[in-house]
């Protein structure tokens, strides 16, 4: 027996060093969680709050997005607009605590490819993520559908060895989750995880204003609202809370049977503004128990 024990325990260490999400449960280390957002802001928008509550926890987050935006603006365009985007997410993971990475892609021309089926994988694997977060696959715009095929594509490969084996392949498949939208067709959204970000509202409102292209530029531009931005730096911080607390109040009422259920009557409908994620179907299936553990909030709030 020692003698196996002497063998076997370098064999063990080893295996516990490269894939220590196979040990997530028994060593109780830091939770890593990966987003894909199909823009430099769209991550921001759909996790904003609850990664940088992970953040506080300890835990390690990642924010990847799928294109590099550099159509994303009605007055530039190209390089430029894709360094100012990048320094944009840079800022906001500062601000919540976490990493963010740009993939090289040209915006509006993502595409579900075997080439980036593979990035996706060797992203998933390098995060050694726990948790894998995208939009869902039935969306407005393509590049958003195919960030969601990409995620799913990639769902499988993460935990297949001879799949990309530059780089080494995750022992146990994450749990994958959608972020939340308003389409119906083919299916709505329905959420599984509702998560109070009140606690963390100020740095995903200050992570919105950092995203000064798209918050104060290009969507109103495109939405014909641009007369209302304020000019002066206070005054859009100001009215940016403002519209960030009237989006995110509305999703927590979405819910909010959803979170009296969780939290209980009092605490539940005191819930101000909220983020929410469904669970998809590939990957680990968790019960309420691991869920819990991956959204470690309940007994905080």
């Amino acid at each position: 027996m020692l003698r196996w024990l002497r063998f076997a325990l370098p064999l063990l260490l080893a295996a516990a060093s490269c894939c220590p999400n196979l040990w997530a449960a028994e060593n109780d280390r830091p939770l890593r969680i990966i987003v894909f957002g199909a823009h430099p802001d769209d991550c921001e928008l759909e996790a904003g709050g609850v990664a940088a509550r992970w953040a506080k926890l300890g835990h390690k987050v990642k924010f990847v997005s799928a294109t590099n935006g550099d159509i994303g603006h009605h007055e530039m365009a190209g390089a430029i607009l894709a360094r100012r985007r990048a320094a944009e997410v840079q800022e906001c993971a500062k601000i919540l605590g976490i990493t963010s990475e740009v993939l090289d892609i040209h915006d509006g021309e993502l595409l579900p490819t075997l080439e980036n089926r593979r990035t996706f994988t060797r992203k998933i694997r390098e995060w050694q993520a726990d948790v894998v977060i995208s939009h869902r696959p039935n969306d407005y715009h393509p590049d958003h559908r195919y960030t969601g095929v990409l995620v799913q594509d990639a769902a499988f490969m993460v935990i297949v060895p001879s799949f990309c084996p530059d780089v080494p392949a995750l022992r146990k498949n994450p749990v994958f989750l959608y972020t939340e939208d308003d389409f119906k067709k083919p299916n709505p959204f329905q959420p599984d995880v509702v998560v109070p970000i009140d606690s963390t509202l100020d740095q995903k409102v200050r992570a919105i204003d950092a995203l000064g292209s798209q918050f104060y530029e290009w969507n109103p531009w495109l939405a014909g609202y641009l007369d209302q931005v304020p000019t002066g730096k206070a005054e859009r911080l100001d009215w940016t809370r403002k519209r960030t607390t009237q989006r995110y109040g509305a999703l927590a009422d979405r819910f909010r049977d959803k979170l009296v259920k969780e939290f209980g009557p009092e605490k539940g409908k005191a819930v101000k503004t909220a983020e929410a994620f469904e669970v998809c179907e590939y990957g680990t299936q968790p019960n309420e128990g691991e869920l819990r553990r991956l959204f470690p909030f309940f007994d905080a709030d």
